[in-house]
């Protein structure tokens, strides 16, 4: 495997993303196509929505050629993945613009991964045999449009899901190489992925110049869910499960608090730990450099989970903590701000 090969591939998607988000920015304002501030928004100030009408293409294009080229062994698959992603990229283009019913947007979403299952290395082994296969393709199938969903959710605050995307991509392509399965892909699609947010990334950092939208967020949501929920398939079940652990644990407990509360839990809300730290003080970019941090420290404990697959249950309560721990320090002034004062609903 070529170093030289990995930088180029890098650097190539990393400068087409930045460069095709200028564009889109500039056909966006032309456009007119505005996230403007509401109660429930964490920006003051009308701000160009769509940025994934750059990222989705530049990443089909970068998938697409790594297929062609061999690069990858997946080439049916991977091609198969894009073809979903832009699918979804679309319907959520068409959300961002007039509106979809969340029916219709989860419909949408069902079918794509529906059919993306069928494209899923070691598909009804994602659990390792805790369940049958039958079970697990279900429950499979559930954790991948509830992971497409939490990716949207959670992008709500300058720069977090671009970072959180380089972190993951990273995070799959070093669990894939240390585990010595460098024939899967995983390396050079999540570079490629990873890649990709980082041309995005100085768009959307605070002051964010441009949103990512639901364009962006929905579909990556959708192509990183398939990078790690493959990676457990071929056995690596632990860097799986460790890498997103943050936009997992703060999605869903989230999503719980206000399912007990009996509030819509598909409306938007400022109710995310993340969104509550920006509501007692912190600038966004303080927030997502201390998600950052904790994703870093995940990706050390991934490592070493697919160097040492017998220090997997260690290393996710590892994991685990070092979230926990990330939770507590954002909201370590949370009783001068009450979780429900932001939602009136």
């Amino acid at each position: 495997m070529s170093f030289l090969l990995l930088l180029e591939l890098t650097l190539g998607c990393a400068l087409a993303s930045a460069a095709a988000t200028g564009l889109a920015l500039l056909w966006l304002r032309r456009q007119r196509v505005l996230d403007h501030p509401n109660e429930r928004s964490s920006h003051d100030q009308p701000t160009p929505r769509g940025g994934g009408l750059a990222v989705v293409p530049v990443l089909a294009v970068a998938w697409l050629g790594l297929a062609l080229f061999g690069l990858v062994p997946e080439r049916l698959e991977t091609t198969g993945i894009v073809v979903g992603a832009i699918l979804l990229a679309g319907v959520s283009w068409q959300d961002d613009r007039t509106g979809l019913s969340a029916l219709l947007r989860l419909g949408a979403q069902l079918l794509v991964v529906a059919a993306g299952l069928f494209l899923l290395p070691g598909l009804g082994n994602v659990f390792q045999g805790l369940f049958p296969p039958w079970l697990d393709i279900v429950v499979t199938g559930l954790l991948w449009v509830w992971f497409v969903n939490l990716y949207n959710f959670m992008d709500g605050i300058d720069g977090i899901t671009g970072a959180q995307t380089i972190v993951l991509g990273i995070g799959v392509a070093a669990a894939t190489f240390c585990a010595g399965d460098q024939q899967s892909g995983g390396l050079f699609l999540g570079l490629s992925l990873a890649a990709v947010a980082m041309g995005f990334l100085p768009w959307n950092w605070q002051p964010a110049k441009l949103f990512l939208g639901d364009v962006g967020s929905v579909p990556l949501g959708f192509v990183t869910g398939w990078l790690l929920l493959g990676l457990a398939g071929r056995g690596h079940w632990a860097p799986a499960a460790i890498l997103p652990l943050y936009y997992l644990a703060d999605a869903t407990l989230t999503l719980l608090h206000r399912a007990l509360r009996l509030r819509p839990i598909w409306r938007a809300h400022r109710e995310h730990i993340y969104q509550q730290a920006v509501q007692l003080g912190r600038s966004h970019a303080a927030v997502v450099i201390r998600v950052l941090a904790a994703n870093l420290a995940l990706i050390l404990l991934a490592v070493i989970a697919s160097v040492w697959p017998v220090t997997g249950p260690f290393a996710l309560v590892g994991g685990l903590a070092v979230v926990a721990l990330l939770m507590m320090h954002l909201l370590r002034r949370a009783d001068s701000a009450p979780l429900d004062e932001a939602d009136p609903t």
